[in-house]
């Protein structure tokens, strides 16, 4: 069975510590909350160091000229 978690009156949800743990979650980590469906997606959001460097090979070229697409 699925971890569950119930909505406190101030709208606060505690993450299960199995959750946590498996997804290595941290205190203070921010999260993008994105709607899907009926449900939503919780997706942590990364710490600009954390980005550095991991688009060392992208190819620029032709980003910026792309056609719109309708």
């Amino acid at each position: 069975m699925a971890d569950t978690a119930r909505m406190s009156e101030t709208y606060r949800v505690e993450i299960p510590k199995s959750v946590r743990s498996a997804q290595n979650w941290k205190p203070g980590m921010t999260f993008a909350l994105v709607p899907k469906g009926a449900g939503v997606l919780l997706v942590p959001v990364p710490d600009r160091e954390e980005l550095f460097g991991s688009m060392a090979r992208a190819d620029p070229s032709g980003y910026r000229d792309r056609p719109a697409v309708a």
